[in-house]
């Protein structure tokens, strides 16, 4: 059996599964405050009577990293950057403990100036003295020479907690983006350190000592361990859990859109024949553009729980939440009051919904039942109005799905696939106002943690070989090796596949789910001089496609 976990902003949701289908399901209030006791909550009503040898998988998905950037809670980042000729890295700035030093590295990979250790040495005591545990280190050309940054790292281990190097984010050349996506690691490590060490704990004393997967923002999962190096990588996997959720629901050769409806947001995505859509460069969230490969996705404040207020004579919904509903206890009305005043829903204290939607309807000069009417249309208007806006967007540049590059393609959805709590109730009304074709997935309440726990492992290398040197590299994965003259294409898809495979059953993968490998770049540049070629450069990308394990196949139906 496997458990999928999945702390959301309202509820953390949580599924037992097995061969034969669901087993089980919870639902519990998330505390922002402490997400661990929500954690533990959820694994503790799923596991009661049951013996933990039966439990073989564990995957969570959570808001833990993407709540921390949204509010900041982030301690002093120390980044230490070197970039040689061109342009200023004063340009990408992380804050105040931000420093450019000597040395430089061509694209090529020779070095063209030294480090200086003693300037090393000295900002690092300056971090030390302001505070900073955790740095890290970027240099604009790392990925064809990590020298100067496992130098620098080696300086500075004896005064840091940890030290993020920037050759291990992506194989992708883009410098900005690999400063901003070694601080973002290394700003969120000690949170995503912390809560997945008590979570362990806690399984741990329950008798699972399994390893415990972590969704990513690609729909991948990757293990606890492999994520101390990369905690960036679990940015976004909430909504990586409702589109993994979704996908076996989806039509074959047309366009959906995902639409996951919480308490507190709404999450919107897109398909294209059941693949997701990606993200080409990296997770762009305000300031931080990242190289944290992610499925397209984007959020919008409106949710079961938000917020409705009367301003000038117009309703507003949204985007804060104060609490839960009126007929759940909560301080404000709510979307969801109005649906139980509606008669939509049967849970609740219908007095206390009826009390707050009285109070909305008076200012609105409707009755109770119109003004419920009127909320509940007006937050589907606002949650598709924000879904046409993004299709207007996407059909404006090229479109990236997790498998292919479609070039000049127009998103046309012909189906919205909805999940969450009150999925079954927008489906209909959503249908009869837009006219197209809407469901709520099967178990939609608990659709994106079964997501999840079904998400197989993905990961990705990139292999350089140059010939004229005599080696092959994939830095990012620690890897360099000779090579002789006669080093060819089919020889680097060999290599690059062996360190996929070996990279992959290390964050967890199951053997039997190493089939879905695809070439998504490959380059080749001869090397010319004096009108003699000298050699060849070969780069490529291989990846492990998102999708889903097997042998669970009954869940689905």
């Amino acid at each position: 059996m496997i458990i999928g976990l999945d702390v959301g902003g309202t509820h953390t949701d949580a599924v037992l599964l097995s061969s034969k289908g669901i087993e089980k399901k919870v639902k519990v209030p998330t505390d922002p405050a402490n997400l661990f006791n929500s954690v533990l909550s959820g694994f503790t009503k799923l596991l009661d009577n049951r013996n933990p040898e039966e439990i073989k998988r564990v995957v969570i998905s959570t808001t833990l990293t993407t709540n921390a950037l949204v509010q900041k809670d982030m301690g002093p980042i120390g980044m230490i950057v070197s970039a040689g000729p061109g342009i200023d890295p004063k340009f990408f700035s992380t804050g105040d403990h931000y420093y450019t030093v000597a040395g430089s590295i061509n694209h090529r990979g020779r070095e063209k100036a030294p480090v200086n250790k003693r300037e090393i040495e000295d900002v690092a005591k300056k971090l030390k003295k302001d505070g900073v545990e955790y740095v890290g280190v970027v240099s604009k050309f790392c990925i064809r020479n990590p020298s100067h940054e496992i130098l620098i790292k080696r300086i500075l281990n004896k005064y840091f907690k940890k030290v993020f190097l920037g050759h291990h984010v992506s194989g992708n050349l883009n410098f900005p983006r690999r400063i901003a996506t070694t601080h973002l690691n290394a700003a969120v490590f000690e949170l995503h350190k912390t809560f997945f060490q008590a979570v362990k704990k806690s399984l741990a004393e329950k008798g699972l000592t399994i390893p415990i997967q972590i969704l990513k923002a690609d729909g991948g999962t990757m293990t606890l361990e492999s994520s101390m190096d990369f905690p960036g990588q679990t940015v976004l996997s909430g909504p990586a859990a409702s589109i993994m959720g979704a996908i076996p629901y989806a039509p074959a050769n047309q366009d959906a859109i995902v639409l996951d409806i919480g308490g507190t947001t709404t999450d919107i995505a897109f398909l294209v024949d059941k693949a997701p859509l990606l993200e080409p460069l990296g997770i762009k969230r305000g300031k931080y553009k990242s190289l944290i490969r992610s499925l397209r996705t984007d959020s919008k404040g409106i949710g079961g729980d938000s917020t409705l207020r009367v301003n000038q004579g117009e309703l507003s919904i949204g985007p804060d939440r104060k609490g839960p509903a009126m007929a759940f206890g909560g301080p404000a009305p709510t979307p969801t009051d109005a649906l139980v005043v509606l008669g939509m829903m049967d849970e609740g204290d219908k007095d206390k919904a009826r009390s707050g939607i009285h109070e909305i309807a008076k200012q609105l000069n409707l009755s109770d039942l119109d003004a419920a009417d009127h909320i509940f249309k007006k937050c589907c208007t606002i949650i598709l109005k924000k879904t046409f806006e993004m299709i207007d967007v996407l059909n404006s540049q090229p479109v990236y799905t997790v498998h292919d590059f479609l070039e000049g393609y127009k998103l046309s959805p012909q189906m919205i696939l909805l999940l969450g709590g009150p999925a079954k109730f927008f489906a209909k009304k959503i249908e009869e106002l837009y006219q197209i074709k809407t469901m709520a997935v099967p178990k939609s309440y608990v659709a994106n943690a079964i997501g999840a726990a079904l998400a197989r492992t993905t990961c990705e290398v990139s292999v350089n070989a140059d010939t004229e040197q005599g080696i092959v590299t994939a830095h990012e994965e620690g890897f360099a090796e000779p090579i002789s003259k006669t080093y060819s294409e089919d020889d680097l898809i060999e290599t690059a596949y062996t360190l996929l495979k070996e990279k992959a059953l290390n964050s967890g993968a199951d053997p039997e789910n190493l089939d879905e490998v695809e070439v998504v770049e490959f380059q080749k540049f001869n090397i010319v001089r004096n009108f003699s070629p000298r050699g060849k450069i070969y780069r490529t990308k291989i990846q492990l496609k998102p999708g889903l394990i097997k042998g669970f196949e009954t869940v689905l139906q």
